[in-house]
């Protein structure tokens, strides 16, 4: 499990008003945090910086577009 604390979590610049978005805290040393903007005290997801990045370049290329 993972300490979030400290984390400045951020949302996506093209999300949405309706707030029906994820945010991602990068700021912390060894892990990226994803949660559920809509509910912040809730559970976040903690992933390997490089795994992170992998995801994101994959997701920016298409690979996951239908």
């Amino acid at each position: 499990m993972s300490d979030f604390t400290g984390a400045a979590w951020r949302k996506s610049t093209r999300s949405g008003a309706n707030g029906d978005c994820v945010e991602v805290a990068d700021n912390l040393p060894g892990v990226v945090g994803v949660r559920d903007s809509k509910n912040p005290a809730g559970p976040a997801l903690a992933f390997a910086p490089a795994t992170w990045s992998t995801f994101v370049v994959d997701v920016k290329a298409g690979s996951f577009d239908r």
